[in-house]
């Protein structure tokens, strides 16, 4: 049995093929069907997974993605996959699924994702049972890429950073007040452009502005998310994501003042996956 799985975020999603003991990957851009609708998805799918794919047919497909949380979403996903595989077998969730059977395999714990927007939830070792509603990148998402990334740009455009912040901020991006707000409210997928200002704070670690925007925009997750289950004192914390493996220095001293079990810290939650679906092969 052929299997393609795929992990997507509202940046990037990747899809590995197991077929014959053998592994494919392909990476794609994300796909967000709040943003994109059946014909967009199927785009993606056509140009940038099926070259990669070089004609192998699966016969499940199982997708986690973001925003599959929400059924019509999931239908819109489901309507584009069945139109570029036809007969294969269609098993759509939500990204939150894919991270607890990723971090948690049948294990009980909090799973949590740290990426371009973020999402946690207690999982039993079987389903998905408490879930910290998750508002988006304008509501909530808080210690997402966005988020930190909204932050960095607050304090350029409030005149917050100090001179030397200020010169490497100009340097590196060359724009203005008139372009941000442009690419913010005026141009599609704003969530990934503000995501994208992460790397000023990879970048410029141990200065005590960049330090403050991401302890704080962390503990904003923390403290709006995780101090709501009850769970999160008894079952160890797991994180994924790109933003949660980044920064996962501070987030193990977070979870040291809030007296949590740390778990695991995953860039990607697709090792995870594929182990969890050969079994069924198997």
């Amino acid at each position: 049995m052929n299997i393609l799985i795929a992990d997507s975020g509202a940046t990037k999603c990747e899809w590995v093929l197991l077929q014959n003991g053998k592994k494919k990957r392909v990476e794609t851009q994300g796909i967000s069907p709040y943003f994109l609708d059946v014909a967009g998805i199927g785009e993606i799918l056509r140009k940038e997974l099926l070259p990669g794919l070089k004609k192998a047919e699966p016969d499940q497909v199982f997708y986690y993605g973001t925003g599959c949380i929400n059924p019509d979403n999931v239908k819109i996903v489901k309507k584009a996959l069945k139109g570029v595989f036809p007969d294969a077998g269609l098993h759509v969730t939500h990204d939150l699924m894919g991270a607890a059977l990723a971090l948690c395999g049948s294990s009980k714990g909090i799973a949590c994702i740290l990426g371009t927007g973020t999402n946690s939830c207690y999982f039993d070792g079987r389903r998905v049972v408490k879930n910290s509603p998750g508002l988006g990148y304008v509501l909530g998402d808080e210690g997402s890429g966005a988020y930190l990334g909204k932050k960095v740009l607050q304090y350029y455009l409030y005149n917050t950073f100090d001179e030397e912040l200020r010169y490497k901020f100009d340097a590196k991006y060359a724009t203005d007040s008139k372009e941000i707000l442009e690419n913010v409210y005026k141009k599609p997928m704003p969530n990934r452009y503000l995501a994208s200002f992460t790397l000023f704070l990879v970048e410029n670690r141990g200065h005590y502005m960049i330090e403050n925007i991401i302890e704080d925009g962390l503990n904003d997750f923390f403290f709006n998310h995780l101090c709501k289950y009850r769970e999160s004192w008894k079952l160890p914390i797991h994180f994924v994501g790109g933003v949660a493996y980044g920064f996962r220095d501070v987030i193990k001293e977070l979870c040291g003042s809030y007296e949590f079990e740390l778990g695991s810290i995953l860039r990607k939650p697709m090792e995870g996956l594929i182990k969890y679906h050969q079994k069924t092969i198997d």
